[in-house]
């Protein structure tokens, strides 16, 4: 729900001097109890307060975590996605790394011949490889990545907080989206059409609060 700014300065009392009476807050906003009375309704029956009897209002902190996760609830994927760096099985491990750089990219999804993903390829993957004897000009980056169905996707429909919840169980640093396709053969084949990162959170993080402090 959407508070509006007596509301928003309410809690923030409430935060700062709760427990606190209904009396109390309407002379520090300096409005008349009655005219605070509505907004103190809505707050407590929304689960942001709690209201006992010669006690007054508290501030309860669940509340705050369900409302943040409802407005993530109400993104998805696709929202927030970028595009992803892709790359043919046939390319060289020395080719990947300098599009590694040149995109600025900590991922690099793989592709096979049909244009589908069949493999990912992280900085680490390129790290382990340079400090052996390969000769990284000649292999293909085919040999080094993690192949299908060991990678873990997510899709522009799937909410961000689902998402979010498979980078940190798996403890990647980005997903790929997809797009599936059934083949011929009845085989599913997973078109790249995207890629959920870190960053792309951490940006909606910040854009909403950035939309938190114009409100208030």
């Amino acid at each position: 729900m959407e508070l509006n700014e007596r509301q928003e300065k309410i809690l923030e009392i409430v935060k700062k001097y709760g427990p606190i009476t209904g009396e109390k807050i309407a002379d520090l906003l300096c409005v008349t109890r009655a005219a605070l009375r509505p907004d103190l309704a809505v707050l407590t029956m929304s689960g942001f307060l709690e209201a006992k009897p010669r006690v007054g209002y508290t501030f309860k902190t669940e509340a705050v975590d369900n409302e943040i996760k409802r407005l993530l609830n109400q993104y998805r994927v696709g929202d927030v996605q970028s595009m992803p760096v892709v790359l043919k099985e046939s390319c060289s491990i020395y080719d990947a790394i300098v599009t590694l750089f040149v995109q600025d990219t900590g991922t690099i999804f793989i592709i096979d011949h049909h244009n589908f993903l069949s493999g990912v390829v992280s900085r680490k993957d390129f790290l382990k490889t340079t400090l052996g004897q390969a000769d990284i000009h000649k292999m293909p980056v085919s040999v080094i990545m993690t192949r299908m169905p060991n990678i873990v996707t997510t899709t522009m429909d799937e909410t961000v907080v689902e998402a979010v919840k498979k980078i940190v169980e798996q403890e990647i640093d980005s997903l790929p989206v997809v797009k599936c396709h059934i083949d011929q053969e009845g085989e599913e084949r997973l078109e790249v059409t995207g890629k959920l990162t870190k960053t792309n959170i951490a940006r909606l993080f910040l854009d909403l609060a950035s939309r938190h402090n114009e409100r208030g």
